[in-house]
């Protein structure tokens, strides 16, 4: 039997116009009503059934912030990339709500690469989607991330951690 380690993407391995889909995750009442507890956001169109069929809505729905951090822990998976840290979010917009029982996921896209200190890291702008189970978009943006690279003995050895992996445009 083999056994397969889960790869981590460098910023070397990245290509502008690549894009993945994450795993898929249902939002419950649960995580809802913990966010509230989490956040203070009690607001009524979250959490108060009652108040909530006079909204816009006719029923309760997920916290914006809710959706986009569990897409975050979507993401994160899809593929997993060497992040140091989270740089931005450029824009972001909500377009439709998240209500119990939707099933979301995410697709991310890399839309530029900016390299940094002598190439150990560099700058990643995302383009990101959040769909949910219809393939509706719920909420889509563009963030940016600093990304390891590859030390500099090995980049320019071949990745042999993935078969897959994309040659480096840098």
């Amino acid at each position: 039997m083999t056994r397969q380690s889960w790869s981590i993407w460098t910023f070397d391995d990245l290509v502008v116009g690549d894009e993945w889909e994450s795993p898929r995750r249902t939002i419950t009442e649960t995580d809802v009503v913990l966010f509230a507890g989490l956040s203070g956001d009690f607001n009524p169109l979250h959490v108060d059934h009652s108040q909530s069929q006079n909204s816009p809505f006719g029923r309760p729905v997920a916290h914006g912030l809710l959706g986009m951090a569990i897409a975050t822990g979507l993401i994160s998976q899809a593929p997993r990339i060497d992040t140091i840290a989270l740089l931005a979010i450029l824009e972001w917009r909500f377009l439709r709500p998240i209500v119990f029982g939707d099933t979301i996921h995410a697709v991310s896209k890399v839309e530029s690469l900016q390299p940094h200190a002598n190439g150990r890291r560099g700058v990643v702008t995302w383009q990101r989607r959040v769909l949910n189970q219809d393939e509706h978009p719920v909420q889509e943006g563009r963030t940016q991330t600093l990304v390891r690279a590859r030390s500099r003995e090995t980049s320019s050895a071949p990745n042999t951690e993935k078969d897959d992996a994309p040659e480096s445009e840098n």
